[in-house]
């Protein structure tokens, strides 16, 4: 058979051509003959029900042996690509070349809501004031560092190799009631499911409750994950704006009564992303609310463990008749544990219970083993005490350095990880992002947080108190607002 441009001959191991693929240490001879055959495949270099070279011809044009071509030609067959015909040799399978297709537009817009996710999971940023988490010299690099190393899960004669229950591991479970009860909510025995953290938690809520073209109202600035769940779910999101003291009573009442939700999602305690805390005025405004219009509460509780258990919760007043308790593990313990729960009626959890069996099976025992052992041994509490000191210190200290930048920082009773920062006067946010990026900055742009990314308020960013008083970031700040004032 003649030879064709990009065909293989050449040296040994090396494919030539247009469409040859790069030698690198980790891909066999074979591997490589596999990638460059491929991809003349694909460029249509041969019809279907062509032959091929011989292996010993085609091995001798390679400079491999002949088991090393024939392992080739074998993959090439287990992919599809080409016909092992006994006696005869190796033929072009039949094949099409499918383009992949357009994903439906409310998954692009679900995707685009969470992009601020990708920078979080690939860093390439070095300085990190937009990030969502705690840097890991807080968590894992802590006191808790040996117990990740040497992966303890009590009595390893009670390790079941198995998926564990569906509910979760039950010591936790048990352990977390007890939890909760410090936080005067009281949960029945069948009231709470573990989870793979709070967006497993809230995945399943909304997978159970949410129909398409359902309205249902989330905190402005609020929680973006969130706003990416409910539009792959194609719900109807509507803002409620969120106060210093928590979501605006004048608000939520003229918006449930024009629209009349099904659920209303929120964060009772420092705030993502703003910082704030409910207070127990507006936490009883609220409540009646909701009692009043038949609503559902879905309160997220993520940072629960850094704040006093005295403080007002929806789920203490309601004692979960009309609310859903959602917290976790990962944001205090590590973002790598994902371990969370969610408590409510028993016959509301059996129902996400039944949900999380089809999805995803059962969540991780041996992580669940893990952070009940760090429970019961006392290094978690002994972690928290650290890490509060942590927050508490860079909190005060990120506040004073933004301020001193020149940026208004929105008030907050209780230290949490996120502070809500404004620009002066008429700013343009995403070029204030931009400019930031091409520094090497990560910032998070106030628009991300609001269901509505075509209503613009004041340019605002969320700063993770961890990285507030770097002074990277700080002189960019204050290099900013002067422009601003300047200009």
């Amino acid at each position: 058979m003649p030879r064709r441009e990009g065909e293989w001959k050449g040296e040994p191991g090396v494919v030539r051509g247009s469409l040859a693929v790069p030698e690198t240490g980790r891909v066999t001879r074979a591997g490589r003959i596999v990638e460059h055959v491929s991809g003349l495949l694909s460029a249509g270099a041969y019809k279907p029900g062509e032959r091929l070279p011989s292996v010993r011809q085609a091995a001798r044009e390679q400079g491999v042996s002949k088991n090393t071509m024939a392992e080739a030609y074998d993959r090439l067959v287990a992919q599809g690509l080409l016909e092992a015909r006994p006696g005869s040799g190796y033929y072009v399978a039949p094949f099409e070349l499918r383009r992949p297709t357009q994903p439906a537009p409310h998954i692009v817009s679900a995707i685009d809501v969470v992009s601020l996710l990708r920078e979080q999971l690939d860093p390439h940023y070095e300085v990190r004031p937009g990030d969502g988490r705690p840097p890991s010299l807080w968590t894992e690099g802590s006191e808790l560092k040996r117990f990740f190393s040497s992966f303890k899960t009590g009595n390893p004669e009670a390790v079941e190799f198995g998926y564990g229950s569906g509910w979760g591991y039950g010591p936790l479970r048990d352990r977390l009631r007890m939890m909760l009860l410090e936080r005067s909510i009281a949960v029945e025995p069948d009231g709470l499911l573990l989870t793979n953290g709070v967006n497993h938690g809230l995945d399943l809520i909304i997978r159970h409750l949410i129909e398409p073209g359902d309205t249902v109202f989330v905190d402005d600035p609020g929680y973006y994950p969130l706003f990416g769940k409910l539009t792959l779910a194609k719900a109807r999101m509507i803002g409620i704006r969120r106060a210093p003291d928590g979501p605006d009573l004048e608000d939520l009442a003229a918006k449930l009564a024009l629209y009349r939700p099904k659920i209303f999602f929120t964060q009772s305690l420092a705030h993502n992303p703003t910082g704030s805390t409910l207070s127990p005025a507006v936490a009883f405004g609220l409540m009646q609310l909701a009692e009043r219009w038949g609503v559902l509460i879905v309160e997220n509780d993520a940072l629960a463990d850094i704040v006093p258990p005295t403080l007002p919760r929806l789920a203490a007043l309601d004692q979960l008749n009309r609310v859903l308790y959602v917290g976790s593990f990962s944001k205090t313990l590590s973002a790598s544990l994902r371990c969370g729960y969610v408590a409510g009626l028993p016959s509301l959890i059996s129902s996400l219970s039944n949900l999380k069996m089809l999805t995803t099976v059962a969540s991780s025992d041996y992580v669940e083993r893990f952070v009940f052992n760090l429970i019961q041994g006392g290094q978690y509490l002994r972690h928290l005490r650290r890490l509060k000191t942590r927050v508490e210190e860079a909190h005060k200290a990120s506040k004073a350095a933004l301020e001193t930048a020149g940026l208004t920082v929105r008030p907050t009773v209780t230290p949490g990880f996120y502070l809500w920062a404004e620009f002066p006067g008429e700013s343009d946010e995403l070029e204030i992002c931009r400019s930031a990026s091409e520094r090497g900055i990560f910032l998070a742009p106030g628009q991300v947080f609001t269901p509505d990314r075509k209503a613009r308020g004041a340019a605002a960013i969320r700063v993770n108190v961890a990285y507030g008083t770097d002074p990277r970031f700080t002189a960019f700040l204050r290099e900013k607002v002067d422009a601003i004032s300047a200009g």
